[in-house]
């Protein structure tokens, strides 16, 4: 190049960096400020603030820095925490199209296999659950399933009040597991509902975040495993992988050589996968195709597989841990359901879904079960697309939004109609002076099942069956701490939990006997099915 030529190239290219950086400087005065948050450490920011309890650690910084949104970083991830459902409903609610992506989680996702749960396909995954279970599968069909569940979760409760835990992961199972591979299944559910319980965890704990330093540093993958400090996280993403690829095939290959010889029941996999071989053997001239092939039904089936037994069953425990702490809402409950079947002439019958109009306390306690300790405490991350502003703050692109699911459900500043001391287990607190439910109070269930595009599809099966799991057990016994020296162990401790990013009780003893013998007596007519 001439030197004439360069000498006149340089200037015009350090004043186009000049201009670069002065445009950038500029944007950078004009941008909104970042929502309020606490001050984080060099390179690692808030990372170690938010690994145990994050709901709880998030909920003081909303209240000290008086705002439903907060701004945290974790080893450079920007983290945006809404403790507010009027800041859910104006962003994960009304600005879904941009806040509805799927943050990656490497170790959970791509190194544990767990990918099929939150993966690009997320859409078509809802869209053909929503086509076969919420469509297809009948409320008739729901019902008579979680009817039959219930009343065999009342004969194990009779027989073995102590083993009560392990009788509600089965009543979860029983119901969960007949929707997705078939009523046949059930009949040696023990082994799939410890497969079920053994993903569940696994994928919570992996996901708690800052949990794993491979996700905050992706070059730690390539680590071998001899490599001091890269053994246990290594070791755990291979096992993670067997157990992934284990609860997508153990079952859905039952099921399917079930199809194959003719004896598999009507469920979700069986009905997606008759139908998707009704679309690929059409006519040839048809330009029909399905949306969805054989890996997707895997996929779905999975997902409810391992996402639908567990927040029921740790409901249930909540509901025990709420009555034994609170006699007072459970001998209230009893006469609402005594004075039900009293004056529908149902005296020696067992309440139905027919009769919750009708026991408006009961769904009172219900949605205090769900309100007072919400299984998932957090919601769903959703990773925002593209910048964004709200009530005059900076949200980037690229963050981490959390719904804050136990500060809403508790939140006295922005949300005052659940009324004060949101600690208490109070259901009056959704009820009108006339006892009937108060409309104006948003139900627990839409918060506590995510927001926007990402809330539970599965969550009115879920109300249904812990409704008669509840109204059940009403009917038939008392509840209370245990009186037995013989029995006495754990207290019961509302607030100890264990679970990762889920509320799940610690263990507890309680007593659980029939009210009188004419409910025992009930309970063993029940036919057997």
């Amino acid at each position: 190049m001439p030197p004439m030529v360069s000498s006149l190239l340089l200037p015009a290219f350090i004043t186009a960096l000049c201009g670069l950086w002065l445009a950038a400087h500029l944007r950078a005065k004009v941008r909104p400020p970042l929502p309020p948050g606490p001050r984080g450490w060099p390179l690692v920011g808030n990372l170690f603030s938010s690994i145990s309890r994050p709901w709880e650690r998030w909920m003081q910084w909303s209240r000290h820095y008086e705002s439903d949104i907060i701004y945290s970083n974790l080893a450079g991830t920007p983290i945006i925490v809404l403790s507010a459902l009027c800041a859910t409903e104006a962003l994960l609610e009304k600005r879904s199209a941009i806040y509805s992506d799927r943050p990656t989680a490497l170790m959970a996702g791509e190194l544990m296999g767990w990918n099929f749960l939150f993966g690009e396909k997320w859409r078509t995954h809802r869209r053909l659950f929503n086509q076969e279970v919420s469509l297809n599968a009948t409320k008739h069909e729901l019902r008579t399933s979680a009817r039959v569940a219930a009343h065999s979760l009342l004969r194990r409760l009779l027989n073995e009040p102590q083993g009560y835990r392990g009788h509600l992961n089965r009543f979860a199972g029983e119901i969960i597991i007949s929707l997705t591979y078939g009523s046949d299944a059930v009949v040696g559910e023990a082994p799939y509902l410890a497969l079920s319980q053994q993903a569940a965890r696994t994928v919570t704990d992996a996901l708690v975040p800052g949990r794993f330093l491979v996700d905050i540093l992706p070059i730690l993958r390539y680590l071998p495993e001899w490599f001091p400090g890269a053994g246990k996280f290594q070791a755990l993403a291979r096992e993670g992988k067997k157990l992934a690829e284990k609860i997508r095939d153990v079952p859905f290959v039952n099921t399917k050589r079930k199809m194959a010889k003719g004896t598999a029941q009507p469920c979700f996999t069986v009905n997606a996968l008759q139908a998707l071989d009704s679309s690929s053997s059409s006519s040839p001239h048809s330009t029909f195709k399905s949306y969805y092939d054989e890996s997707t039904v895997k996929n779905v089936a999975a997902n409810m597989y391992i996402a639908g037994v567990d927040p029921i069953a740790h409901t249930l425990v909540v509901f025990i841990l709420a009555m034994v702490l609170n006699p007072q809402v459970l001998k209230r409950a009893q006469g609402e359901v005594d004075v039900m079947l009293e004056v529908q002439n149902k005296r020696g019958e067992l309440p139905d879904f027919d009769d919750e109009e009708a026991l408006p306390y009961v769904a009172a306690v219900v949605r205090e079960v769900i309100r007072w300790r919400p299984v998932a405490p957090v919601g769903g991350p959703h990773r925002l697309s593209t910048d964004d502003e709200y009530k005059g703050y900076h949200i980037p692109a690229g963050s981490l939004v959390f719904g804050n699911v136990w500060a809403i459900l508790r939140d006295e500043v922005h949300f005052k109609l659940y009324g004060p001391d949101t600690e208490s287990f109070n259901p009056e607190r959704f009820l009108l002076a006339n006892s009937t439910l108060n409309a104006a109070i948003p139900h627990p269930e839409t918060i506590a099942f995510g927001f926007g595009r990402r809330i539970c599809p599965g969550r009115h099966i879920a109300m249904s069956t812990i409704w008669i799991a509840v109204v059940s057990m009403l009917a038939i016994f008392d509840i209370s701490r245990c009186t037995d020296p013989k029995n006495k162990g754990e207290e019961p401790d509302e607030t100890a939990f264990g679970g990762g990013l889920q509320f799940i009780p610690l263990p507890f003893k309680c007593s659980i006997v029939p009210r009188s013998a004419e409910a025992a007596e009930l309970v063993q007519a029940i036919p057997v099915l």
